[in-house]
């Protein structure tokens, strides 16, 4: 019997009907806040959502309040809260804790008060903390784990201490840690922690000289080793990371943005095509969410020199969402816009998955820069 072509087996196999698709919904919720700027970060803390970005007004309710670049929500009404901490720079990267929120971005002022490129705030009041540091360039992720908060950007020194695209704080205390100190060569985009296993991605080249990392490492949340049987081949950039039980999955950039799914040995499982950079991704229930500045997914892990689909493809405006097995669902909601989807974040208390970024609507529907599905 003759073979048939390997890129016809892969059109055959990405056509077989996907499977269920998840119970999220396609359209999204009204009763969320909108906004005036683009949203680039959100974070969680029980039921009240808290995002970041450009903004300086929100629109809850039918009114329109001031915002600067941060504002806090209650995901099961909609309802805007009074936490409105001002930074006068945007706010790349926001991080919640019981006692806390963190903030990274561009800003030199928070209420007033100067905080180089990254703040503390009390989580119901706004009140800017006395956690206090310098960064040498451009913050992009947070998060938190292991006693510590993780900073990731592109900056070679924190209060004055040499830091090469990473650092770490305790949370307890608020001081830099002296001990962990990993060294990326390059920008560091993304950070995703699960236990002591902490996974950053970027635009690097090797995280401590150790070979195997580009774009793609693993380290040691609290020795801040790199794990070197970690050796994922990542085909571009990587702009955001999430984890699950079976593994890590990415959102990269390039000519033509992708969603891959690695296991935990650095093995691939599967990945996605798009016509265009995927910029943020997570992952709950089995199912993988994208987000990004594409229009189609490709029916195959082809593309053209521009990135566009060789072999056919599905529309896929600014958000998609991929089974376990690597199968596109049919969860397709509409965002417009040239930059699309920032920013992707999953809600446990409300049960939603939500989106920020530059869009304004959703599916023709003003949704102005967020939506929750």
């Amino acid at each position: 019997m003759p073979r048939l072509p390997l890129v016809l087996l892969a059109v055959i196999a990405l056509l077989v009907p996907a499977s269920a698709a998840p119970a999220v919904g396609t359209r999204a919720k009204s009763s969320a806040p909108t906004f005036n700027g683009g949203v680039y970060a959100i974070a969680h803390r029980g039921a009240t959502v808290y995002v970041g970005g450009a903004f300086t007004t929100a629109t809850a309710g039918g009114r329109t309040y001031p915002r600067d670049r941060m504002a806090a929500f209650d995901s099961r009404t909609g309802k805007l809260l009074d936490w409105a901490p001002r930074a006068d720079g945007v706010v790349r990267a926001l991080a919640a804790t019981p006692d806390s929120v963190y903030a990274a971005g561009d800003f030199h002022r928070v209420s007033g008060q100067k905080r180089d490129s990254l703040a503390r705030l009390h989580p119901t009041s706004g009140a800017v903390a006395s956690f206090r540091h310098t960064v040498s360039g451009t913050p992009y992720a947070l998060a938190t784990g292991n006693g510590r908060l993780y900073l990731t950007g592109s900056f070679n020194e924190v209060t004055g201490q040499r830091r090469a695209n990473l650092a770490a704080f305790s949370l307890a205390t608020g001081v830099l840690d002296p001990r962990w100190r990993p060294a990326a060569d390059d920008t560091v985009h993304a950070i995703a922690v699960a236990g002591a296993r902490v996974v950053v991605g970027g635009g690097f080249h090797t995280v401590n000289a150790v070979k195997g990392t580009l774009r793609l490492a693993t380290i040691n949340g609290v020795s801040g080793g790199v794990d070197p049987a970690f050796k994922p081949r990542v085909p571009a950039e990587v702009r955001s990371i999430s984890l699950d039980p079976a593994g890590v999955h990415v959102a990269t950039a390039g000519v033509g943005g992708r969603a891959i799914a690695y296991s935990y040995a650095g093995a691939l499982r599967w990945q996605r095509v798009f016509d265009g950079d995927a910029s943020a991704i997570v992952t709950t229930g089995g199912i993988t969410y994208v987000g990004g500045h594409f229009d189609s997914a490709c029916l195959t892990e082809r593309n053209g020199q521009k990135g566009g689909c060789v072999d056919g493809s599905r529309p896929r405006f600014k958000l998609a969402a991929v089974t376990a097995r690597g199968q596109l669902t049919e969860w397709a909601p509409r965002a417009n816009g040239v930059i699309g989807v920032r920013v992707l974040g999953v809600n446990h208390v409300a049960g939603t998955i939500e989106a920020g970024g530059d869009f304004t609507t959703i599916d023709g529907r003003d949704r102005r820069r967020f939506a929750a599905f």
